[in-house]
């Protein structure tokens, strides 16, 4: 499929319902995640039998991509009861519920998540609670699998936080995020930040 098309495809998703500002809540663009995918693709990290995490999934829009792009199966996990039900839908509107399984639990050191072959995520950038990435973080390094991360593209942890724990990093792209007024602390009806994208792997 072709970015276009993917990036058309995604962008029908139902939205993330965006409530919770402790959360971070904020939908990704669907051009956005298309050329997310098409990069992981780029790097020969998505295959047919891949199986892919989705860390702080939201409506799907990372996972549902891969699957599209003929990922074989992906496993979200997401905290917001009201999100995982917004990716359910997703998930049946595209005849996917075979291939997706949803965990709508808190992610900390006692969450049980599987071994899969690549994970995708895009966490909390930390802008409202400090270090609420680090979780997400952790879980990667716990997995022990190839990463593709949508950041920040100001983060600077990211680097030193995985080559100290000797895993390989690369900054491959940036991207213009649009952030709308969904909270109280927005002054302006829109805003647009930077997101980058970072390829992690264990050496």
């Amino acid at each position: 499929m072709r970015v276009r098309h993917l990036a058309m495809s995604l962008s029908k998703l139902l939205p993330h319902p965006c409530e919770d500002v402790d959360l971070e809540q904020y939908s990704t663009d669907g051009n956005v995640a298309s050329n997310f995918i098409s990069s992981i693709i780029s790097f020969g990290d998505l295959s047919s039998d891949s199986v892919v995490g989705d860390l702080g999934a939201g409506n799907g829009i990372l996972g549902i991509g891969a699957l599209k792009v003929g990922a074989e199966r992906c496993i979200f996990l997401e905290i917001d009861k009201k999100a995982c039900e917004i990716l359910k839908q997703n998930l049946v509107l595209n005849n996917l519920s075979e291939s997706g399984s949803i965990i709508n639990e808190y992610l900390d050191s006692n969450t049980n998540f599987p071994k899969v072959d690549l994970i995708v995520c895009n966490p909390p950038w930390g802008r409202q609670k400090e270090k609420a990435d680090r979780p997400f973080l952790d879980l990667i390094i716990e997995n022990g699998t190839i990463s593709h991360l949508m950041h920040s593209a100001h983060a600077t942890h990211i680097r030193p936080f995985f080559e100290s724990r000797n895993w390989s990093v690369e900054k491959y792209g940036e991207f213009d995020f649009d952030l709308p007024a969904r909270y109280s602390h927005h002054l302006k009806e829109k805003d647009t930040t930077k997101v980058g994208f970072w390829r992690l792997s264990p050496n």
